[in-house]
């Protein structure tokens, strides 16, 4: 009940905000239709008002968010150093970074975006029809046939489900004696070694296998 409240409370406080800056919005609309001089006397007029105020060492009370929020996107359209009133010039850029993180937090979107669906469709292709690869044989095969770089986790993530073994026992791959007799007719291999004998001398191996 409590959770439910606050976020209530906060949706109400969200929707206030939006409001005010909106009502902000339509009056500078409705100043730009003004003429340049009156509008010029009017900010003339107010600076007057407030220099009374600032001799009188008057505290204004705390500006809300959607005050914060108008401010600085007000201090876009001219040189605000010489306006600056109520705050310190590093609050107020203070409050402009904040402007900045949260207008980017809204346009992010979470997480990593979905690889388009012809490579999904793909990978499970590839799993079905190779049921001894695993994610990384998929990746590696994915990145040195096509040139797609992608992560051995994404695959994993796109893999059909009954496939998708984990951590725990993955289907066995064929052994080495089973591939050697299987090839044996096209394999021609040759390899040269040095081995210690038990009397410390060495012999010179060189093994040919066809």
């Amino acid at each position: 009940m409590t959770r439910c409240t606050g976020l209530l409370h906060y949706v109400w406080h969200l929707t206030g905000t939006l409001l005010l800056l909106l009502v902000d919005i339509v009056r500078l609309l409705r100043l730009c239709l003004r003429p340049s001089p009156v509008l010029a006397a009017e900010n003339l007029f107010l600076r007057k008002q407030l220099a009374f105020y600032q001799e009188r060492h008057v505290k204004p009370r705390r500006a809300t968010p959607a005050a914060c929020c108008t401010l600085v996107w007000l201090a876009c359209w001219f040189d605000w150093r010489q306006a600056l009133a109520i705050v310190q010039p590093d609050t107020f850029i203070r409050w402009h970074r904040l402007g900045f993180r949260l207008f980017w937090r809204w346009q992010s979107t979470p997480g990593r975006p979905p690889i388009p669906a012809d490579l999904q469709a793909l990978i499970r292709r590839m799993a079905r029809e190779n049921l001894t690869w695993g994610q990384e044989r998929i990746a590696n095969e994915l990145l040195l046939k096509l040139g797609l770089r992608v992560s051995p986790r994404t695959v994993r993530k796109y893999m059909p489900k009954h496939m998708d073994h984990g951590g725990g026992p993955r289907l066995a791959s064929q052994r080495w004696r089973t591939f050697v007799r299987n090839h044996a007719t096209a394999i021609i291999a040759c390899d040269f070694c040095v081995v210690v004998t038990a009397t410390f001398r060495l012999l010179y191996v060189f093994v040919v296998l066809e």
